[in-house]
């Protein structure tokens, strides 16, 4: 009971920061398979999991804590199982709906009225399952999971099965949506300051009052918040999301929304995007953009190319259909080449699953 106590405090204790943090919460339930290599029974197992994604790393961090009733009878009550584990969690690839995972980990395996020479006792545990997406944030989770602790005289082999559901909590990552909207140019009013001639009487002279001219200073203005102030800026109104040189004209835009994995499909949000990056097109007949496809590292580099080059050619389709004339667009696919992120992470491959727009007169 006071392991229980302990743990449950500690769950609690995490809980408590889910509205700053990336929580996941798994309510679990299904059958252990036990094996001390004399019986072989089965028996129910109840489990909650708490993982945290808050960090950039492969593994994420996972509490658990599984509860049985073996079902043992003896004078003093049933034999209750309670384990307490820290696991590490890797997530692959997610696919349309689908995440697969496995994790490793070790934790304190609990016995109240043990039979079989059973005791208390240290285990280590492997698992692999998947998650299914029903809603933004609540999927359906299968696991198994593989645990083995050494008894008095015996070494017990522990198979979890279970299913249940799993809710997110917390601030999510959500999409970039840089939204190609131009600034509206802000009305600068210009501040007066005092300039006080700069006479200076002799000695023999009386001190004369010194007439006051009213200079106009410009403010320093960035309009169209490109950092580039106006004074220097020839380009106005450029998009705050586009990358401008040291006159304020832009030399490169990037559609934000990543492709899935190993598609070419171009979602709503990218296409908003494409759809903006066409009027900005329209406005500025003189520009010509360069088309430019990116990947993750997964896959081989021959086959990245080309689904770089597919997807680059996707987007050109998309510009063209708004209106825009095919000569003024080229397309390049540049693999996994340049990955703006780490691809051993998840969010460091979507990241680098983009499209770049260089645009050039």
């Amino acid at each position: 009971m006071k392991y229980t106590l302990a743990f449950s405090a500690l769950l609690a204790a995490t809980l408590l920061g889910a509205n700053e943090n990336n929580f996941e919460v798994s309510a679990m339930a299904g059958y252990t398979i036990a094996n001390d290599g004399q019986y072989i029974d089965d028996y129910g197992v109840y489990g909650a999991e708490v993982q945290y994604n808050g960090f950039e790393s492969a593994f994420k961090p996972e509490l658990s804590m599984y509860y049985s009733n073996a079902g043992y009878k003896y004078d003093t009550g049933n034999t209750k199982i309670y384990r307490y584990a820290l696991h590490g969690v890797y997530e692959f690839e997610k696919g349309v709906i689908a995440t697969p995972f496995f994790k490793v980990g070790a934790g304190y395996e609990n016995m109240s009225n043990p039979a079989f020479e059973n005791r208390d006792g240290v285990f280590v545990d492997a698992g692999a399952g998947i998650k299914m997406d029903l809603t933004e944030r609540m999927a359906f989770k299968l696991e198994a999971i593989k645990m083995l602790k050494s008894n008095n005289s015996s070494m017990d082999n522990n198979l979890l099965l279970m299913g249940g559901l799993t809710f997110t909590f917390g601030d999510k990552a959500q999409k970039r949506m840089n939204t190609v909207v131009a600034s509206d140019a802000k009305t600068v009013t210009p501040e007066t300051k005092p300039v006080v001639c700069p006479v200076v009487p002799t000695a023999t002279e009386k001190q004369v009052a010194c007439p006051i001219v009213e200079a106009t200073v410009a403010a320093a203005v960035d309009s169209d918040k490109d950092g580039v102030l106006d004074q220097n800026d020839q380009c106005a109104k450029t998009p705050s999301t586009y990358k401008v040189d040291e006159i304020g004209c832009p030399v490169k835009a990037t559609i934000n929304d990543h492709f899935k994995f190993d598609s070419d499909h171009i979602d709503a949000t990218a296409t908003s995007e494409i759809n903006a990056f066409a009027i900005f097109m329209k406005e500025n007949p003189s520009y010509k953009a360069t088309i430019i496809g990116h990947t993750d590292s997964i896959g081989t580099p021959e086959y990245n190319q080309q689904l770089s080059k597919k997807r680059a050619e996707k987007v050109k389709d998309a510009l063209v259909e708004q209106g825009i004339e095919a000569d003024r667009l080229s397309t390049y696919g540049k693999g996994e080449e340049l990955p703006v992120m780490s691809n051993m992470l998840k969010q460091g491959r979507a990241e680098n699953r983009r499209i770049e727009l260089e645009l050039h007169e």
